[in-house]
Order: C-alpha cells, then structure tokens, then sequence
C-alpha cells in the first residue's frame, strides 16, 4: 500500500470512527436498532470518504458485545459505569470493541482516535480519562503489543 493509499485509508476510519460514535450514542440513548440507525446515516452523510466496512463492524460489532465489553473495561473505571457521560461510555465501548475485535489496528491508534475524540465530542477532561482507562485496557489484552513497543 502506497503512502497515499495509507493516508487516505487513515482519513477513511478516522470519519467511519466519528459517525460510529454518534451512531453509538444514538444506540445508548434512543435504544434504536443499529440497521436503522445505519440507514439514517447512510442517508444524512456523505459516506464517499468514509471507511464504510469499518463503520459497519463497530456499529453492528459494539451492540452483541455490549456486556462483554463493559465487563473488560469496568476493572479501570475510578467510579460506577451509571455515572459516565453518554460519550464516554459510547467511547470505552468503541475502543473496547477495538482492542479486542480489530487486532489489525495498532493498540496506540486505537486509544488516539479516541482521546481525538474525546477532546472534540467529550467534557473538558474526558479525554484523559478516556486514554487512562483504554492505556490499561490495552495492557490487559495486548499485552505482548504494548510490551514491544515501549
């Protein structure tokens, strides 16, 4: 793959990482189905540079796995799952799911795409906690990962 092609597939997640977090949220909040909630995207944005594969695995991917993915990220949270801010959570679910599903996506993209979005959806500080939380997940399943690239 050419350094173009990499950039622009960089660019391509970076967008299908920002509709899924509002798609997410839309899920937590409204309780939608996923399908639909994917239409309604599919008709409000324009999906041309958008890495649509990948909106789709973590829009489709987060919603089943739901209990498994708080159960891996709750050991690291400092207070109650209830008190997290809605895009918090969405986003602990989103990197979660990552981590653990999309071994093909470095672990340190994953927590920077997230914190990234943190900083431009979240509270003031969120994205600290977003990272910490994501840092240690990252420990706990890519352990060999993390190891050797510190």
């Amino acid at each position: 793959m050419s350094r173009t092609e990499q950039q622009r597939l960089v660019a391509q997640r970076r967008k299908a990482r920002h509709y899924a977090l509002q798609a997410l949220y839309q899920w937590q909040m409204a309780g939608a189905r996923p399908t639909d909630i994917e239409a309604e995207f599919r008709t409000d944005y324009d999906f041309a540079a958008v890495d649509l594969e990948y909106f789709q695995a973590i829009v489709h991917g987060v919603p089943p796995l739901v209990d498994e993915l708080d159960g891996l990220y709750t050991p690291f949270l400092d207070r109650p799952q209830n008190e997290l801010d809605p895009i918090e959570l969405a986003l602990l679910r989103m990197g979660s799911f990552e981590l653990r599903e999309r071994i093909d996506v470095p672990y340190r993209v994953v927590i920077n795409e997230a914190v990234a979005l943190a900083k431009k959806f979240g509270a003031a500080e969120s994205f600290k906690y977003i990272n910490g939380v994501l840092d240690r997940l990252a420990r706990q399943l890519r352990g060999p990962e993390v190891s050797a690239s510190s």
